[in-house]
């Protein structure tokens, strides 16, 4: 039985990628903005289905790019329409918000492309690769290299440019910030947009290897929030280390025990972190002004 662990693990590995993805983005808008958008199940499930119609005219990898600008779009507007009046007014009103938009926009990606599931074709061959004592499916390597890349892209755009910079600084002292001329609204804005463009992204990386449709995205942002909790809302990399240690939980629960407990151990690690290290994993602890 172990040793098959080798292959288990690639599994864990390329779903836990996906998980870490979806926790980046809750995190990239805590940060900046204290909130999170609850309707990211839609920008994911939206952004595979996109790609799925886009995918025939102009290629599985033309196709990333554009499915990630209406995800950026989609982020932007929710910001706009549920996210910054309840900022404005002090409340908490974003919550059911940003869940009221993400069910309007499921039933119009219901009415546009309809309720059953679709299969979406694979960009590349469904023949598996062997490594070391594993075999790999390509798509696996992709979802794994894919999600990679882009949290690296963003973290180095965070380091080295002048608008990353302001992401940092706002996400630092929103207050201070503001003082030194960065616009944090236009900052806040802008993390929603990267964050629905992740989802997006999330959604056409995974959607090969799945079945395509406007409610397959519930499922893997409620794994990515825990994520995102169990690794701490306030680090990328707390974000991708709980994605992992979920993914492969699942994994391994899931063939060495039954597949109908594979969610029971990424949750009891939640649990356990949330009881003994609440601000989670790579999280910075929690304070409170007096």
């Amino acid at each position: 039985m172990f040793e098959l662990l080798p292959q288990v693990l690639v599994s864990g590995v390329s779903l836990g990628m996906i998980y870490g993805l979806v926790a980046f983005g809750y995190q990239l808008t805590y940060v900046t903005s204290k909130t999170v958008n609850f309707g990211q199940a839609e920008a994911l499930a939206v952004g595979a289905l996109v790609g799925l119609s886009l995918q025939p005219i102009l290629g599985y990898w033309m196709a990333i790019p554009v499915v990630m600008m209406f995800g950026a779009l989609y982020g932007a507007a929710v910001e706009r329409i549920a996210v910054r009046p309840a900022l404005r007014a002090g409340t908490e009103g974003w919550i059911l918000s940003t869940i009221a938009l993400g069910i309007i926009m499921k039933n119009v990606a219901e009415n546009i492309w309809g309720k059953e599931d679709l299969p979406f074709p694979s960009p590349l061959p469904p023949v598996p690769l062997s490594i070391a004592s594993a075999y790999v499916m390509p798509m696996e390597i992709l979802i794994v290299a894919g999600a990679l890349v882009l949290m690296l892209v963003i973290e180095a755009l965070n380091r080295l440019t002048l608008i990353g910079k302001a992401f940092v600084a706002t996400a630092d002292d929103s207050d201070a910030a503001a003082l030194m001329g960065i616009s944090t609204r236009a900052v806040i804005a802008g993390s929603f947009a990267v964050s629905c463009a992740s989802a997006a992204y999330a959604g056409i990386l995974i959607a090969p290897v799945t079945l395509t449709g406007a409610s397959m995205g519930l499922v893997l942002v409620l794994k990515g929030f825990a994520a995102a909790i169990l690794g701490g809302l306030t680090s990328g990399a707390g974000a991708l280390v709980g994605g992992l240690v979920i993914g492969i939980a699942e994994a391994v629960t899931a063939f060495y025990v039954s597949t109908g407990y594979k969610e029971v151990p990424g949750l009891l690690f939640l649990l356990i972190a949330l009881a003994f290290k609440p601000e989670g994993l790579f999280g910075k602890p929690l304070s409170k002004k007096v």
